[in-house]
C-alpha cells in the first residue's frame, strides 16, 4: 500500500514513528538503562498508538499479579481496552539483545490473563507474539517483528493494528498465522538462496535436465540454482522499484510512446540500473532522520546508474544527498548550496545518523 492510499489515521501514525525513528542515534548513548529506554523510547510509541501512557486504567505500569508459586513478579505495561488487559509488554534496555528467556513472565502472565497479544522490545526491536500452537499458551516464536531502524510501509501497516483506533482482535489474530508462516517460509527461502538443499536442486534440474543427476551434475546445478534464484529475486525487486520511481505498477508497464517520452528526458531511468538493498535501507534511514523536519512522502529516492539520489519532491534541482554504494567502500554524498558535492566515508549504514544536521540542512535549503 503506497502511502497516498493509506488512511489518514495511519499517515500520521507513520509520521509519528519515523520520528520517533529518526531521533534513536542521538539518544543511544543516553539509554543504558531499561527506564530510560521506557522514558526515551517505548512510552512515545505506546502513545503514538494512541494509548494514554498518563492515564493508570489505560496504561498500567509495573502490573503485578501473583501467578502460581511466583509472587510479586511484574510485567512492565499493561495496555487495556474496556477495563480488560489486552497486550502484555517487557521491556529491556536499548541495545540489550533480546532473548526468549527474557519474555519469563510474559509467559506466565499471557496464561493468566485475557490479553491475547505480548510485546518484547528493547525499544529498537520489537517482538510481537501470541497463541497461534496452543490457545492461552504464548507461542516461543513471533508472529510479527520489526526493528524502528527499518522501517517501511508495510511494517508500519501491520504495527497499526495495535493501535486504539483500529484494534480488533479478531482481525489481527485472521492474519497472525499468516504472518508468522509466512517469516518463517522467508527463512526457509533465504536459506535455500544461500545453500540450496538437494532436494531444492533436484526439482530443478529434474526440470531442465534430461540426463541422469550424477553427484557431480548435482554439484553443478547447486551453484547454478543459487545463482539463478538469487538473479530472479533481484530482478524481480528492482523492477518493482523501478516501476515505483516511474510511477507504475509492475502489472502496469508505460506504452512505446511513454516509454519514448520517459527515456528522452530522463537518463535516471535508463535500463541497467540496478537498486541494492543497501541503498533501499540507506534511503529509510535518511527518510526517518528528516521525518520531523520533513514530511516523509517529500522524501524521494530516484537511482541512477552512478548513483542513489535522495530528492526533496521527486525534484532533480532539490537533492538532499546521494548513496555511492556501487563500489567496495560506501560514501554519503552531500552538496552544498551552489550543488557542490563532498563525500564521507561510511563504515555501516546507522553512520548515517552522524550526518543529521547536514542532511536536515540541505532539505531546508528548499523550504
Amino acid at each position: 500500500m503506497s502511502r497516498a492510499n493509506q488512511p489518514r489515521e495511519n499517515m500520521d501514525f507513520a509520521d509519528q514513528l519515523l520520528k520517533i525513528a529518526a531521533k534513536i542515534a542521538g539518544q543511544l548513548p543516553h539509554l543504558a538503562t531499561e527506564e530510560a529506554t521506557k522514558n526515551a523510547l517505548i512510552l512515545p510509541v505506546i502513545n503514538a498508538l494512541g494509548y494514554n501512557v498518563f492515564d493508570p486504567l489505560e496504561v498500567i505500569p509495573e502490573f503485578v499479579s501473583d501467578v502460581g508459586t511466583k509472587k510479586g513478579e511484574k510485567v512492565d505495561f499493561v495496555i487495556t481496552m474496556n477495563a480488560a488487559p489486552i497486550i502484555l509488554m517487557e521491556c529491556k534496555a536499548a541495545g540489550a539483545k533480546l532473548h526468549l528467556n527474557h519474555a519469563s513472565q510474559l509467559y506466565r502472565y499471557f496464561a493468566v490473563t485475557d490479553a491475547r497479544f505480548a510485546i518484547l522490545t528493547n525499544g529498537i526491536e520489537y517482538r510481537v507474539y501470541t497463541d497461534i500452537e496452543n490457545a492461552n499458551k504464548m507461542d516461543e516464536k513471533p508472529f510479527f517483528e520489526f526493528s524502528m531502524l527499518s522501517l517501511d510501509a508495510r511494517t508500519i501497516e501491520e504495527f497499526a493494528k495495535f493501535s486504539k483506533d483500529a484494534f480488533n482482535l479478531e482481525n489481527i489474530l485472521s492474519t497472525a498465522s499468516e504472518l508468522k508462516y509466512k517469516k518463517q517460509i522467508q527463512a526457509v527461502i533465504a536459506q535455500e538462496l544461500e545453500m540450496p538443499s538437494d532436494e531444492f536442486v533436484r526439482h530443478f534440474a529434474k526440470a531442465v535436465y534430461g540426463g541422469q543427476l550424477t553427484a557431480a551434475v548435482k554439484s553443478r546445478f547447486a551453484q547454478l540454482v543459487g545463482d539463478a534464484f538469487r538473479d530472479f529475486v533481484r530482478s524481480r525487486v528492482n523492477q518493482r522499484i523501478q516501476s515505483a520511481l516511474e510511477g507504475t505498477t509492475p502489472d502496469e508497464a508505460p506504452s512505446d510512446t511513454a516509454k519514448a517520452e520517459g527515456e528522452s528526458g530522463d537518463a535516471e531511468r535508463e535500463s541497467g540500473i540496478v537498486t541494492t538493498q543497501d541503498e533501499i535501507e540507506g534511503f529509510n534511514i535518511v527518510r526517518a532522520i528528516l521525518a520531523k523536519h520533513v514530511a516523509p512522502s517529500r522524501v524521494i529516492m530516484r537511482d541512477t546508474k552512478s548513483y542513489c539520489g535522495i530528492l526533496l519532491d521527486d525534484n532533480n534541482r532539490k537533492p538532499i544527498c546521494r548513496l555511492h554504494f556501487n563500489g567496495p567502500k560506501k560514501y554519503l554524498g552531500l552538496l552544498d548550496s551552489e550543488k557542490k558535492e563532498e563525500r564521507f566515508a561510511l563504515e555501516s549504514l546507522t553512520n548515517l545518523f552522524d550526518y543529521e544536521d547536514r542532511l536536515v540542512g540541505a532539505a531546508e535549503l528548499y523550504k
